[in-house]
């Protein structure tokens, strides 16, 4: 089954990249420097470079008034303007760690879920996709639980 992975729309986090460091703090926003590739951003669904510019957010990703409404901490990169859409492929940063992958049914109610190592994911997608109920998946990064990119079916 084919299926895309898509970042965030960046649209709603430009103008927090013009706000001081006091002003993203009274909203809950760290900014902060990449030391290493391992800050995936959720707009390009890359890791950003050393030395890059993140802000360190909470985001809301699963906004159904259902007990599966969820947000939690993301990384987003100053420049992000496209958002990064993957079909039938596994972005780099989603390849290299373990995930939960999460299907939804259209009301927004868990109808499944499994767990992948990155670069295993695309068998798993395809499976949950296949699930007539299922009409999106989240996919997570296992470890610290946050929220790492939407698939849809193509």
């Amino acid at each position: 089954m084919s299926f895309r992975i898509v970042g965030l729309d960046p649209t709603p986090f430009a103008p927090l990249f013009a706000l001081g460091d006091d002003q993203l703090a009274e909203l809950g926003i760290m900014a902060i420097t990449a030391d290493d590739d391992n800050y995936p951003c959720r707009i390009s669904l890359a890791g950003a470079a050393k030395g890059e510019r993140l802000l360190l957010l909470n985001h809301e990703h699963q906004p159904a008034p259902t007990p599966y409404r969820s947000a939690h901490a993301i990384y987003v990169a100053e420049g992000s303007a496209k958002r990064g859409i993957f079909h039938d492929d596994i972005p780099p940063v989603i390849l290299s760690r373990i995930v939960s992958i999460r299907a939804f049914n259209v009301e927004g109610i868990m109808v499944d879920a499994d767990l992948a190592d990155g670069d295993q994911a695309t068998p798993v997608i395809e499976r949950l996709l296949a699930n007539p109920d299922a009409a999106y998946l989240h996919i997570h990064f296992a470890k610290r639980g946050c929220f790492a990119a939407l698939v849809e079916r193509a």
